[in-house]
């Protein structure tokens, strides 16, 4: 679980600069890993497991970086457009929030791993491009981690994430419809959010016995 967790430390490594003008997106990720690493590394809060602490960072540098609507189209897929405008922002909202909290769990299990970022080989009028990084932690074999983007109003979002080869946005396309077929789309809703609140009270929790 520890080594499968490090593998999205990458996706933590952007900051929410204003973008005055687009940045290539190889740039953008490679300029700001090492400033996000040194927070990871010297903020006593994170490393001691402030959950707080750690979403609020997560929201700040990470989510704007992210297209949650289309990763979330891509996991539903074919019952998306069977979904209402409602089911969708629901979806949405509670893919969104699983992935999130997934993700904070990066920072408990961080151990000096290495990501390099290769140059990308993309021309200047590509909508979509595939970043390319390896991540590298002693003593393990190289991870190859690559980042599937698009350039929108707002600048370059990450729509899917493949891991050694496997889309993680797709990984999750057919328990969804499993979950579908068996009790609709609000019943995928429903089972999302029950997940989402047993995992914030979970580390609540923890919080709780780690300060008690």
């Amino acid at each position: 679980m520890k080594n499968f967790l490090g593998i999205f430390l990458a996706m933590f490594c952007w900051t929410g600069l204003a973008q005055a003008e687009t940045v290539a997106p190889d740039v953008l990720i490679r300029n700001t890993v090492k400033e996000v690493l040194e927070v990871v590394k010297t903020d006593e809060d994170i490393k001691a497991g402030n959950q707080q602490k750690t979403l609020a960072l997560v929201d700040e540098k990470v989510l704007p970086h992210f297209d949650f609507k289309r990763m979330t189209r891509l996991a539903v897929g074919k019952y998306w457009r069977r979904a209402s405008k409602e089911q969708k922002k629901a979806l949405t909202a509670e893919f969104r929030n699983m992935l999130v909290r997934t993700y904070t769990k990066v920072f408990s299990v961080y151990r000096d791993q290495v990501i390099t970022v290769k140059p990308l080989k993309a021309t200047a009028d590509e909508e979509e491009v595939t970043v390319k990084t390896t991540i590298t932690k002693p003593g393990s074999s190289v991870i190859p981690v690559e980042y599937e983007m698009k350039i929108g109003r707002n600048g370059w979002k990450v729509f899917d994430i493949y891991i050694e080869g496997v889309s993680m946005v797709m990984s999750y396309r057919g328990t969804f419809g499993s979950q579908i077929q068996e009790s609709g789309i609000d019943g995928l809703i429903k089972a999302l959010a029950e997940k989402n609140d047993k995992s914030a009270t979970s580390k609540l929790n923890t919080a709780k016995a780690s300060d008690g």
